[in-house]
């Protein structure tokens, strides 16, 4: 709730800005290509479909010992990611110049290669990915 009042937001916008001043950052959040740094050189839309991040969920549930039903996970996640692209501010959106990464099916591993590789592409400077 602290994320939807304006002036909390413009106050960490601010502070990420001033950040970023310093050097490179990675930051990661709903807005953070569109809103706080919209310039940024690289720009990645980490993304995995609600069945999958709903898996995933349960999964890490069950390795704490609580059993969670798949459609209640899938309902809430359906319902968060309403909320998250309907907020008044700070909705997720992505850039128009992002990156896609969706991680449906890939490991950890094979999120954070393809992350590097691509982050190491917009360094050099190339448009391909």
């Amino acid at each position: 709730h602290v994320a939807d009042n304006q002036q909390v937001r413009r106050l960490l916008v601010d502070q990420q800005r001033r950040w970023g001043e310093t050097g490179d950052v990675v930051a990661e959040g709903r807005d953070q290509g569109t809103v706080a740094f919209p310039q940024a050189e690289c720009k990645i839309f980490l993304t995995a479909s609600a069945a999958e991040r709903a898996r995933r969920r349960q999964q890490d549930l069950a390795s704490r010992g609580e059993q969670v039903e798949f459609a209640t996970l899938l309902a809430q996640q359906n319902r968060r990611d309403a909320e998250d692209a309907s907020r008044p501010v700070g909705a997720l959106q992505q850039a128009s110049d992002a990156k896609v990464l969706d991680t449906d099916g890939l490991t950890p591993e094979q999120v954070v290669e393809r992350l590097v590789d691509l982050v190491r592409t917009a360094q050099a400077g190339s448009t391909r990915v």
